[in-house]
């Protein structure tokens, strides 16, 4: 599909202000200093930005805040987590609120998703 220029302005955005939980799971994940595994942030991926993807094990992984709780944003959730499913991808979903507090859940998480 090809890059929609509205979406690339939008992750642009989404770059330039991470939250917090982005900000730390970034620091673990980029340079390939989780198990070697090359993630990227905030990409385009059909008609959806992921915050973090690792194309090579086809997971993505998406941090949620406290928007996210609310009944009409949790279907939309599922349904974008079955679109990216039909791509190929595994989805991890996080509370933001999961990375601040239980790091070594969420890594531990992580880790089995990406190494047999």
């Amino acid at each position: 599909m090809k890059r929609s220029p509205i979406l690339q302005q939008h992750v642009k955005e989404m770059r330039s202000y991470p939250t917090k939980a982005e900000q730390l799971l970034w620091q673990a994940l980029r340079n390939r200093n989780f198990h070697g595994f090359k993630f990227r942030r905030q990409q385009q991926l059909g008609f959806y930005i992921v915050d973090f993807v690792c194309y090579e094990a086809k997971l993505i992984i998406e941090l949620d805040g406290v928007h996210h709780a609310d009944l009409v944003k949790t279907l939309e959730d599922e349904e974008r987590t079955a679109e990216l499913t039909k791509m190929g991808f595994r989805v991890l979903r996080f509370w933001n609120s999961d990375v601040e507090e239980s790091w070594g859940v969420v890594m531990g998480a992580i880790e089995k998703m990406l190494l047999p």
